[in-house]
């Protein structure tokens, strides 16, 4: 009964990181106009994400939303100039990234840290295994895959990649799972080691 109850407990944890990430990848933005079509982009002050659509004229235009919840409204020329000329400014490094904010610092942080928990967990694997002369999985391996994977679910969700979002929820559940069974076994074994040693000492104290 306690292993279905963890197993679901797994299950409804998952589902919930999904849909919160769900969030950021599905929900539309309140501010979006109808029939209007999302593309990927970021204006200094706005949030992520740039709507194309028609006015009632039949007119092209975009629209950014700030970080305090205002639309604005760009025509194609001045939607093409304000993005131009903030690409240039930004710092080579900004470019790389593709961020154009402190806060899009911050995710893309998040983002590689995960990547890096995600690639040293084969490094302590390797040297686990060399350290035992044989091929070993260490616990360390799958708490660094759980951090690593959820960080990246988090900057997946926020690139709005559902490639990303997919690749990394299932092993998610994997890593949980093999955490729940590596300690699971140790709590049982202890019952059994106590015995052995309560039996040592009732030996120890019969006369001979």
């Amino acid at each position: 009964m306690k292993k279905r109850w963890t197993f679901a407990i797994e299950i409804v944890l998952l589902v919930a990181v999904l849909a919160w990430i769900g969030s950021f990848v599905l929900v539309r933005n309140p501010y979006s106009p109808p029939n209007s079509v999302a593309i990927k982009g970021q204006l200094n002050g706005a949030k992520d994400g740039i709507d194309v659509y028609k006015n009632e004229k039949g007119e092209i235009r975009f629209r950014a939303v700030t970080k305090d919840g205002k639309p604005i409204d760009y025509t194609a020329d001045d939607f093409a100039r304000t993005y131009y000329e903030e690409g240039r400014s930004r710092a080579g490094w900004e470019k790389l990234l593709n961020i154009s904010s402190p806060e899009g610092a911050a995710w893309v942080f998040l983002g590689l840290l995960g990547q890096v928990l995600f690639t040293g967990r084969m490094v302590v694997q390797i040297l686990a295994s060399e350290k035992e002369k044989k091929s070993v999985v260490p616990p360390a391996f799958w708490w660094m895959s759980l951090a690593g994977a959820t960080m990246l679910l988090i900057y997946f969700g926020w690139r709005r990649d559902p490639i990303g979002v997919l690749g990394q929820s299932f092993g998610w559940f994997i890593y949980v799972r093999n955490l729940y069974l590596i300690y699971n076994k140790r709590e049982g074994e202890k019952p059994a080691e106590a015995d052995r040693v309560e039996l040592k000492a009732v030996v120890a104290q019969e006369p001979n």
